[in-house]
């Protein structure tokens, strides 16, 4: 009885060991993310930070602006910069039509400006603010100088924003 509680043990141990060697190879055939091209190629979600949040809390109680953004867009041509307004009082100065708005960066030592069109006018919002709206002005980068990663400032009248980063 002893002898064949042994050999049912021994033959129960040759089973799971035969049966993981047979299972082995199907699991190495199985593809894995890192194996499959198309995992490796997906764009990262990661952005950068724009600016830290003190800044981010200075443009809002000073100036009455939240989540700046500036946006490389039509294939480089544009630069795109974005705001939305918290407090229109103090946000009047960004859309001021006296104030000539120029986006500079450093990187590519050149000064953006906003276009104006002949029957357009220029490439620029320009109405009184209003709380809870986004607004938006466009710098032309001919020749595409500005590139995505730069970092830039805007500068409208007193207003100056730095560290901005081109998306």
């Amino acid at each position: 009885m002893i002898r064949t509680t042994i050999l049912s043990k021994e033959l129960l141990l040759a089973g799971v060991l035969a049966s993981s060697f047979l299972v082995s190879p199907v699991r190495g055939q199985s593809a894995t993310p890192a194996a499959n091209p198309a995992v490796a190629a997906a764009p990262s979600h990661y952005q950068p930070n724009r600016f830290s949040k003190r800044a981010g809390l200075y443009y809002g109680q000073i100036w009455g602006v939240d989540t700046l953004r500036v946006k490389a867009v039509e294939s480089g041509e544009i630069i795109r910069f974005s705001y939305y307004v918290s407090d229109a009082a103090k946000a009047k100065a960004l859309n001021d039509k006296k104030s000539e708005p120029v986006l500079i960066d450093p990187r590519a030592r050149v000064k953006l400006v906003v276009p104006s069109l002949e029957k357009v006018g220029q490439l620029r919002q320009s109405s009184t603010p209003v709380a809870g709206k986004a607004y938006w002005m466009a710098f032309s980068n001919k020749g595409r100088l500005v590139k995505r990663g730069d970092h830039v400032s805007v500068v409208i009248g007193q207003f100056r924003a730095d560290g901005l980063v081109v998306e």
